[in-house]
């Protein structure tokens, strides 16, 4: 057959964008001469990732609701009627094989008009607690790819395949030694390294549980490589000495996954899949303040399989030392939470959805 064409929609986060530009990679590289369009959001920031990544983008103007009335709201309506217009003219000159939805208000109206179209499309949900959009759509698509079990209590069961999600191909097969992966960040080797992680954008209240327990973190002897986010960089470099080393951003997140003992993290859907591969003892800190509390859902689903431990920020003050004293001092439990989260992992999450969405490309 010929060259086909792919439109891939979804952003607002990373967690949207980055398995949308895994998949187009993986999609490329089974087909070099197919095309490729993205559809985000205006002024999100797909709007920059994307065309870092090589590839065509276009904007819709469209946010989510606001949960109060505010002027954002009325303007919904308009921005709606807008995107869907917008949306239907690129479909319409773009004449996709199969559209692909990550997630994030613009794979709303563009999979809307796609699936009137007829054209398969097939929806990419990243968390354990089904996104709006992805609600929205689950009749009207083909296919539906997951990462967790019990899906079905969101979308058709007839629909939905297991694949897990997407993540960086070099977290696969971690290649640098311990030795090259703290040298590179200029950390010693004889001691244990504990990597904070609060998403690209840094978590406020991790950044401050971080500061305020760095004489605890030196007395147990850990040494900590820290990414505090861009925009707390400047009042925490401060704390930049030989054990504790902070980033605005770290971009070699596979070394820094080898140089770690101990991680604590974010659980967002992305950073939940690559910590199972790689298979560290980890604390998720899920953030309170996301759409239906999906972090927390997502980190609870490793803690009912014993591959992780959570601790709620309300509760830090109270059980941060407790939950840390339990697994650090238990080479036991360090060893079980690692050989359990290892064994959710699915590395070929990328490659699964590809072959789905290839089985559409035959219909």
């Amino acid at each position: 057959m010929g060259n086909y064409r792919f439109i891939l929609s979804g952003g607002g986060t990373g967690g949207h964008i980055y398995p949308a530009i895994a998949i187009a990679n993986e999609l490329k590289r089974r087909h070099p001469d197919a095309a490729f369009l993205f559809v985000g959001a205006k002024d999100r920031m797909e709007m920059e990732k994307v065309p870092q990544a090589g590839y065509k983008i276009e904007g819709l103007w469209i946010t989510g609701l606001q949960r109060k009335l505010t002027l954002k709201n009325l303007m919904f309506p308009i921005k709606l009627i807008s995107s869907l217009m917008k949306a239907n003219n690129i479909v319409n000159k773009f004449k996709p094989h199969v559209v692909i939805g990550t997630g994030g208000f613009a794979s709303g109206p563009l999979l809307k008009m796609a699936t009137a179209k007829g054209i398969p499309c097939l929806l990419q949900e990243q968390n354990s607690f089904a996104g709006i959009t992805n609600k929205l759509l689950k009749d009207k698509v083909a296919k539906i790819c997951v990462a967790y079990d019990g899906m079905d209590q969101f979308f058709p069961k007839d629909k939905i395949v297991k694949t897990g999600n997407p993540v960086r191909s070099d977290l696969v097969e971690l290649n640098a030694t311990k030795k090259e992966a703290l040298d590179f960040f200029e950390l010693q080797t004889g001691k244990k390294t504990l990597l904070v992680l609060g998403g690209s954008l840094g978590a406020r209240r991790i950044n401050e549980l971080v500061a305020h327990h760095l004489a605890y973190f030196q007395d147990l002897g850990l040494q900590v490589l820290w990414q505090c986010g861009k925009g707390y960089y400047e009042m925490y470099q401060v704390n930049q000495s030989e054990a504790i080393k902070v980033h605005a951003f770290l971009n070699d997140m596979d070394k820094a996954y080898v140089a770690a003992d101990f991680i604590i993290s974010r659980a967002g859907a992305g950073a939940v899949s690559e910590l199972c591969l790689v298979g560290k003892p980890t604390f998720f800190i899920p953030s309170p303040v996301v759409a239906e509390d999906h972090q927390t859902k997502n980190a609870l689903a490793l803690v009912g399989d014993d591959a992780a431990v959570m601790i709620r920020e309300k509760d830090l003050e109270a059980r941060f030392k407790i939950e840390f004293e339990s697994v650090f001092n238990s080479p036991e439990k360090q060893a079980r939470l690692s050989k359990n989260s290892k064994a959710l992992a699915l590395p070929n999450a990328t490659a699964d959805i590809c072959d789905e969405i290839e089985k559409l490309m035959k219909r």
